[in-house]
């Protein structure tokens, strides 16, 4: 089992900056990736920004330039910097993790979620 701890969310002005934290606790050795999604009102959840196979970084088109994910192995915690926000980033932002299980298996695991309006 994984926890996934959210934090950092607020209210923000057009053209400023967030820092999104997730600090992942419990089978956390087992976690095969992490990534930030969002869900704004009457859409679908999209993914925002993760890493992929290489060590990659990748990012939703409307956000890259802007957002930068990191991570801090040490504290098994994810971060997202939001510079430069704009109204269109106005959502509830979700950490993810997938535990990789026995065999094939894998598990999905989601925060609580938090609240990023960005409004002047």
């Amino acid at each position: 089992q994984v926890q996934l701890v959210e934090s950092g969310g607020g209210l923000v002005q057009p053209g400023g900056s967030l820092r999104l934290s997730c600090a992942a606790s419990g089978s956390v050795s087992d976690i095969s990736s992490m990534a930030w999604y969002r869900q704004a009102p009457g859409k679908e959840r999209e993914l925002v920004a993760t890493i992929r196979s290489g060590n990659r970084n990748y990012y939703l088109d409307s956000v890259k330039g802007r957002f930068t994910f990191t991570r801090e192995n040490a504290k098994n915690t994810i971060y997202l910097q939001m510079n430069n926000v704009k109204p269109e980033d106005t959502a509830v932002y979700y950490c993810n993790a997938i535990e990789q299980g026995a065999g094939d298996a894998q598990y999905i695991y989601w925060g609580q979620g938090t609240q990023v309006t960005v409004a002047s």
